[in-house]
């Protein structure tokens, strides 16, 4: 990526007075917020090696190099919005961002929302863990029945032969 194209962090700059020297390491992240869009960037520029070195050690150990690589190559980045930080600043240990990353994938829009943990590790912010925000999924709260379970409404018939028939 040319240093003075947009950063795809949305911050607004230009890509090399922005995300592009973290992502080659010539300067540290100095805050959990600027570690989190130089993430984004390296999910955009496809520079996974960044994500891995980046990550705290029980999230590298779960790293797999080819599916991140294969997702990242899979999607249009379309931007970073950052809604809220926890700390997290030049002089904390620990740190929480909130942020919605826009991207598309086989032309369809998504949107990821995600509250990251950061901690600082040797000197240097790492990224811990995140929890995916979104919808809850829907449980069921009753057994599924089966095609040949009894009819719940107590007809004594088997459930495709009563209320579960396509006719009825």
């Amino acid at each position: 990526m040319n240093a003075t194209e947009l950063c795809p962090c949305a911050s607004g700059r230009n890509y090399g007075a922005c995300c592009g020297p973290v992502l080659s390491g010539a300067v540290k992240a100095e805050t959990a917020e600027a570690l989190m869009r130089a993430r984004y960037s390296a999910y955009a520029t496809h520079n996974v090696d960044f994500l891995y070195e980046s990550a705290g050690p029980e999230t590298r150990a779960e790293f797999d190099r080819k599916t991140c690589m294969e997702w990242s190559e899979s999607a249009e980045w379309h931007g970073l919005e950052v809604t809220r930080t926890e700390a997290g600043g030049k002089d904390d240990e620990e740190g929480v961002v909130e942020f919605t990353a826009k991207y598309a994938v086989n032309g369809k829009e998504c949107v990821h929302r995600e509250r990251a943990k950061f901690a600082r590790i040797d000197g240097e912010w790492r990224f811990i863990d995140g929890d995916i925000e979104g919808q809850t999924p829907i449980r069921r709260e009753t057994p599924k029945i089966g095609r040949n379970d009894p009819c719940p409404c107590g007809s004594g018939r088997k459930y495709k032969k009563c209320c579960g028939r396509n006719d009825a």
